[in-house]
């Protein structure tokens, strides 16, 4: 009942990504850690509701935020939830659990002018860590490529002759993404720049020492160059994939085209990047009821 063989399970049988894996191995040890340090128990397949009660209250002593809580908590479910289907226990510890309330969050997507601006930045760029940073948001606006699959590229994933990249997401599922003239440039700029490297790794995006990127460098890079147009409180290569789609929904794209290129497997994942102010909502409202007095 280890939690080695439930990781080989996620990433064999149910093909999860590494960073997901990843965080689910995180959480685990960590709850399997408190239940050795607190209640002298090793083996967490054995555990009570009321001992995983203990942890939440400890996370919650500790200043750890509902919302993070509340995705632990999901980790134990997921491994319980395999357990049973396994036969390996006979009763879910997690089966009356209620979540923590959280306030719910609205994320702002940046605008044309914010992205225009940051793209600005790079508009001579030279060198090889300010060219990566152009192509990584270049890739991410234009796209809607997830953090993870842009890390997951590969120098075969991008195909100039057909202007198209093959992307990795979720499940190993893959999908083929247009390229504009515009990223395709910049991406011949980077591989010139990529092979005076000393290469170590055969992903695409490398740093300065040749190995590839990692999650938190991705985000500073984002971070860093929104943070100085924008005073939006969330400034995250997901807010740029929210920009995306916003984009496209807004300029008319059908969703189901949407939901093919973010790659996601329902259209309900699609349409929370719908948006439609106010004003949008009067013109549209005086233009299509019958007793409207056309003033707008």
């Amino acid at each position: 009942m280890s939690i080695t063989h439930f990781i080989t399970y996620l990433d064999c049988e149910r093909k999860y990504s590494p960073y997901t894996i990843t965080a689910y191995k995180k959480d685990l040890i960590s709850f399997q850690e408190f239940c050795q340090k607190e209640f002298q128990l090793n083996e967490i397949s054995e555990v009570s509701y009321s001992l995983i009660r203990s942890w939440i209250v400890f996370l919650v002593e500790a200043g750890i935020s509902n919302r993070s809580i509340n995705r632990k908590v999901s980790s134990l479910r997921s491994y319980y939830n395999y357990l049973l289907k396994s036969k390996q226990i006979e009763d879910h510890p997690l089966r009356k659990h209620q979540s923590l309330k959280v306030e719910k969050r609205v994320n702002l997507p940046f605008s044309e002018k914010e992205i225009n601006e940051v793209l600005d930045f790079f508009e001579n760029a030279e060198g090889f860590e300010q060219v990566r940073d152009k192509l990584i948001i270049e890739l991410l606006y234009t796209t809607g490529i997830r953090r993870a699959e842009l890390i997951g590229l590969k120098e075969g994933s991008i195909d100039l002759s057909q202007n198209l990249v093959k992307v990795v997401g979720k499940r190993n599922k893959e999908r083929q993404l247009p390229l504009l003239n515009s990223v395709t440039n910049t991406i011949k700029k980077y591989r010139v720049l990529r092979e005076g490297l000393e290469v170590k790794s055969d992903s695409f995006f490398l740093t300065k020492k040749g190995e590839e990127i990692y999650p938190t460098l991705v985000y500073r890079i984002v971070n860093n160059y929104f943070g100085r147009v924008s005073v939006k409180v969330k400034k995250s290569p997901h807010i740029v994939r929210h920009s995306f789609a916003t984009l496209l929904l807004s300029e008319g794209a059908d969703l189901n085209s949407v939901k093919e290129l973010l790659g996601h497997s329902s259209l309900a994942s699609t349409q929370v990047y719908t948006h439609s102010n106010l004003k949008d909502l009067k013109v549209m409202y005086n233009r299509a009821h019958p007793r409207s007095n056309k003033n707008y």
